[in-house]
């Protein structure tokens, strides 16, 4: 243990999460482990626990006795997926009780299928919300243009969000706005804002791995930025935030102890072999943010990581680099949005195979 992870949240004000839930580690000491080595918060998404409850026995026997007692297959999921969320809350609730509800969040998200609608992904949300009952929970909804809605309706509830896929500025933008204008409803309900906090999930590495493969076939005069177009996207989408949660109006909100909605840097284990693999940690820290991170990733920053402020290093040269792109066939929107469609697929497709492991399990 080297206290890397410590020092991130200690000495340059990020907050380090991990990107997974597994039952063992609620109850062999993994996850308070973690908590002690530094790690402030969790997410967990519709892949993580189809891995987590079809790659090990330990939920066989919770999930037979949902069904026999006449649970529906897809009904057991959710209680399985509501017992784990509640048990990490409870583990990060001293954290998000010291840090004053800044840090200890668990995330956990909707029916994936239901990110294009608007009104079904708003039901769910007040629904898992309710059902789970803990304050340093928050709840995951896509950010598509369907989802914005969701984000500003739940924020003025007094529900905490965690605002997931999100592929370019211009989105992270309108979660932003979303976000502002949630707080504003919020407090004109006589609400708290200092009980509600947000993130905004960035995703890194696919938008690497998706425009790399074009910049390399432009040759050598596009070398110098293969690897460096989610990094620098982030760089613009925190600059952004910093601007956003500034000026008269935003001022007035924090004055009634409203909480800037973070940036969250997510999918930063690198997809291409030849980059180092903290990369998208190392090149991505800063106050008032948060970084999670998968266990492989989260081991190696903590072995050989680099801990030094470096995500508002050199804002014109990301500005410079990001425009280049446009220039070498790259429309960072068409990226965005091709992203966003695929995000949405994978998590859906993560989710039905589940279903359909736990249908065939339940012989129905």
């Amino acid at each position: 243990m080297s206290g890397r992870l410590l020092a991130l949240h200690r000495d340059h004000g990020q907050s380090p999460w991990i990107d997974n839930l597994q039952r063992r580690h609620l109850s062999d000491g993994t996850l308070a482990a973690l908590i002690d080595r530094g790690v402030r918060g969790l997410t967990s998404n519709p892949t993580i626990f189809q891995k987590a409850i079809t790659g090990s026995s330990d939920y066989d026997e919770q999930f037979s006795a949902l069904t026999q007692a006449g649970m529906t297959p897809r009904d057991a999921y959710w209680r399985l997926v509501e017992d784990d969320i509640t048990r990490a809350a409870d583990l990060f609730a001293p954290l998000h009780r010291d840090s004053r509800g800044g840090d200890g969040f668990v995330s956990v998200e909707v029916d994936p299928s239901l990110a294009r609608d608007t009104g079904a992904t708003l039901v769910a949300a007040r629904d898992l919300a309710g059902r789970i009952g803990r304050p340093n929970v928050m709840i995951k909804v896509p950010a598509t243009r369907e989802g914005l809605a969701v984000v500003r309706s739940l924020t003025a509830e007094g529900i905490s969000v965690n605002v997931t896929l999100i592929f370019s500025v211009e989105r992270h933008i309108q979660v932003m706005e979303a976000y502002i204008d949630g707080i504003e409803d919020a407090v004109g309900r006589g609400i708290d804002p200092s009980r509600i906090a947000g993130v905004a999930s960035f995703f890194i590495s696919r938008v690497d791995a998706a425009i790399d493969p074009v910049l390399e076939q432009a040759g050598p005069t596009a070398a110098h930025l293969v690897g460096r177009s989610a990094i620098n996207q982030a760089r613009l989408a925190r600059a952004a935030s910093l601007r956003m949660f500034s000026g008269d109006r935003w001022s007035r909100l924090a004055e009634l102890g409203a909480r800037a909605q973070r940036p969250l840097w997510a999918s930063t284990s690198t997809k291409n072999p030849s980059y180092p693999d903290t990369l998208y940690v190392d090149e991505l820290i800063g106050a008032g943010t948060v970084n999670t991170l998968p266990e492989n990733t989260l081991d190696a920053f903590d072995d050989h990581g680099t801990v030094t402020s470096t995500l508002d290093a050199d804002p014109e040269r990301a500005h410079a680099e990001w425009a280049a792109l446009k220039g070498l066939g790259v429309d960072s929107a068409i990226v965005a949005e091709h992203l966003e469609r695929e995000g949405v697929r994978s998590f859906v497709d993560s989710f039905e195979a589940l279903i359909a492991d736990l249908s065939a399990k339940a012989g129905r």
